[in-house]
């Protein structure tokens, strides 16, 4: 590979690595061809997969690993049990060359319940179809023990293999074990409990590992209390074992279900540009494909259409033929012979929900990617957002916001914050001393400013701006108006920002009819003005606290010939007030600040003394 070659791999890999979300699921490394050449699992898919790029914590293995990936795929999932179950069947289906080869077929432990007149439970690495119905997988086998043990305990069912009929109980033709003999087993064998009575028990089972460990939570701590209330502590405290077990290692996957066969799963995202389209098909209860296209609308399709054409682009690509598939919502079918279900509630409901998730992120993979790839393509969505909300004659390339600050008409300031393309452009910042007015009057602050700052732009030739921002009503706008019309000549837009009882920006005013433009919250509109808004507030009443504390800390040093800041806090630190350095000696003074300097200090501060005592006179 060529360096031009490996420099731009590595930066379209570093892309995808950063967009990865911070959750569990797989991902899976590609090569030049296209061929999956390692499958792993992560808690964490983001912090996982970078880890593989980290040059220092490389070993040798992942050195060559990493030289031949060329793309990253991943499948979000709900945990991490549900991420190892996946990382399983990925690596059957796909064997990747770099992953450990898996010695036999073996998968993770099942619970069956057998298709029989007295139905066993049972526990199996196998599925055969046909054979019972299957719960599971179970990652923890420690869990999948306590919870066949426990459910033997509440229900005594049988475990033998004999193939019990009803004709052979009714005719005697079987013997009790001892099983029965040490009350493990029912006994249906010798009609101790009936087929119905014995089927409504295996249904009881069946809710407990379907997930709903209700019933079983309840006799649990039935048994716990009345065995606490005999004083057999013991045996209550393991009852309380196996309580928490299973509430804490209980996992049952929603990944894999084994009484899902063959079927296909789409889901959709879409915007005013674009269409997502997340395909995951199911064989034998494993996820084997899972795919996202990405479409680009031309003529306002609808999702249903695009669904459609989505629904038989991916099925032939990877050669489906399930006879089922699972939409989040019923559309013209393009396919036939196919059944169409959209379901509620259950396995396929669950499975539907996990491909919205990975379509839903892939969306905001991409979206990350073009915002990184291009981003003035949102500023210039925005901007035109803007145009068209308050009716420009162009995009607001350049926009200036004012704002005054005063308290009670003493230390009158404003300031001008100005944004280009949307941008804080903090070396245009401009902040105003108010020389012309006095009193707190804002309006006559606002044309005073804004007279100073657009006819010294236009004696510069500057570059005026495309819209003026008021940060204040009608009148803030008019006193605007009064300058930029009718004074400067010019035309430039004006609007003003509202606030609402709250102190919360709450709408735009644009234009001489004063038109009032709603803000809605958390749109990208409403977010841009609030930060200008709070943006000219914070500049101008820094500006105004500054002013202030200095007039506050003013004194009668200030403006003597050669008594800088440094003299000046040194003298104040060490005599405390002016007046004690008045009354000091010139040689208390210098030895502060120096003869040359106590002396002109000393006459300066002396100077107003005698000044104050003529003028009284």
């Amino acid at each position: 590979m060529k360096r031009e070659e490996r420099t731009k791999r590595d930066e379209y890999l570093k892309g995808v690595v950063q967009n990865l979300p911070d959750s569990p699921g797989c991902y899976q490394y590609l090569d030049d061809s296209g061929t999956i050449i390692y499958v792993g699992k992560a808690k964490n898919l983001k912090r996982r997969v970078s880890s593989y790029f980290n040059k220092e914590q490389q070993t040798l293995k992942t050195k060559l690993l990493v030289a031949k990936i060329a793309d990253i795929r991943y499948i979000v999932v709900n945990s991490e049990a549900d991420a190892l179950l996946l990382e399983n069947n990925l690596i059957k289906r796909h064997k990747p060359r770099y992953n450990i080869l898996l010695k036999d077929d073996k998968t993770y432990p099942s619970i069956c319940i057998t298709n029989e007149a007295f139905p066993k439970i049972l526990k199996t690495r196998k599925i055969v179809k046909g054979a019972g119905k299957y719960f599971g997988p179970y990652t923890n086998a420690g869990a999948l023990h306590a919870l066949v043990g426990l459910i033997k305990e509440l229900y005594p069912m049988r475990t033998c293999s004999m193939n019990i009929t009803c004709e052979g109980v009714m005719n005697g033709k079987y013997n009790a074990c001892l099983e029965y003999q040490i009350k493990r087993c029912c006994a249906p064998c010798i009609g101790k409990i009936s087929q119905e009575r014995y089927l409504e028990l295996i249904g009881e089972v069946t809710t407990i590992l379907k997930g709903d460990i209700k019933i079983l939570q309840e006799k649990l701590i039935a048994e716990m209390k009345e065995k606490a209330m005999r004083m057999e502590f013991e045996e209550a405290q393991e009852i309380k074992k196996k309580y928490e077990l299973i509430e804490n290692f209980r996992t049952r996957s929603e990944v894999v279900s084994p009484s899902i066969t063959n079927i296909d799963i789409f889901s959709i995202e879409s915007d005013e540009k674009n269409a997502f389209i997340n395909f995951l098909h199911i064989t034998n209860g494993c996820i084997n494909q899972a795919f996202t296209i990405e479409y680009q609308k031309r003529l306002d399709e609808s999702d249903e259409e695009i669904l459609s054409m989505g629904i038989v682009e991916l099925r032939e690509r990877f050669g489906s033929n399930a006879k089922e598939i699972v939409l989040p919502f019923p559309i013209g079918m393009p396919v036939e012979g196919v059944t169409v279900t959209i379901p509620q509630k259950g396995e396929k409901a669950r499975l539907l929900a996990l491909s919205r998730l990975n379509v839903k992120q892939y969306k905001a993979d991409r979206m990350k990617q073009e915002k990184k790839l291009n981003p003035e393509q949102k500023t210039t969505r925005l901007m035109k957002e803007i145009q068209d909300a308050l009716h420009l004659e162009k995009m607001p390339m350049t926009i200036e916001c004012f704002d005054n600050s005063n308290t009670q008409g003493y230390d009158a300031v404003a300031a001008c914050v100005v944004f280009r393309k949307l941008k804080p452009c903090k070396k245009e910042y401009r902040k105003y001393n108010i020389k012309s007015v006095v009193g707190p009057d804002d309006y006559a602050s606002m044309r005073e400013i804004v007279h100073r700052r657009y006819s010294r732009l236009i004696e510069e030739g500057g570059t005026l701006p495309d819209l003026i921002i008021a940060d204040g009503g009608k009148g803030q706008m008019e006193a605007m108006r009064c300058i930029i019309e009718n004074e400067l000549g010019l035309d430039i837009p004006i609007a003003g920002l509202v606030k609402d009882g709250k102190h919360r920006t709450s709408e735009l005013i644009i234009g001489r009819e004063h038109e009032v433009i709603g803000l809605k919250q958390n749109t990208p509109l409403f977010r841009l003005m609030t930060q200008i808004q709070d943006e000219v507030h914070r500049f101008a009443i820094t500006f105004h606290r500054e002013k202030r504390s200095k007039r506050q800390t003013k004194s009668e040093l200030d403006g003597i010939k050669g008594c800088g800041e440094k003299s000046k806090l040194a003298l104040l630190q060490h005599f405390k007030s002016v007046k004690r350095i008045k009354e000091a000696k010139i040689e208390d003074i210098a030895a502060i600040v120096g003869k040359a300097k106590a002396s002109i200090i000393s006459e300066a501060l002396n100077r107003g003394n005698n000044a104050g005592k003529y003028e009284g006179k």
